[in-house]
């Protein structure tokens, strides 16, 4: 749902009971999108997906972890250009 600010404003419980219930409310501010209303609960699980563990951490705990990689390179030397 998008509200204009004054209709936020002037209905802010029932914006708030939105967002614990329907999800998301978005609030615009001279007819942009500004502001979006949304519950402690999907706060939270924003923060915890924002605390993403280092590339190297997750390289070690990897199934293939531990075995060398095979990496081959291809002999193509790109195309000719005419200039």
């Amino acid at each position: 749902m998008t509200w204009a600010l004054q209709d936020a404003k002037a209905q802010l419980s029932e914006v708030a009971r939105r967002a614990l219930t329907e999800g998301p409310q978005h609030v615009t501010v001279r007819g942009k999108p500004a502001l979006v209303v949304i519950s402690e609960a999907e706060y939270a699980a924003l923060l915890r997906r924002k605390r993403r563990r280092p590339l190297v951490d997750l390289l070690r705990d990897s199934p293939v972890a531990g075995e060398p990689l095979q990496l081959a390179r291809s002999r193509d030397r790109g195309r000719k250009v005419v200039l």
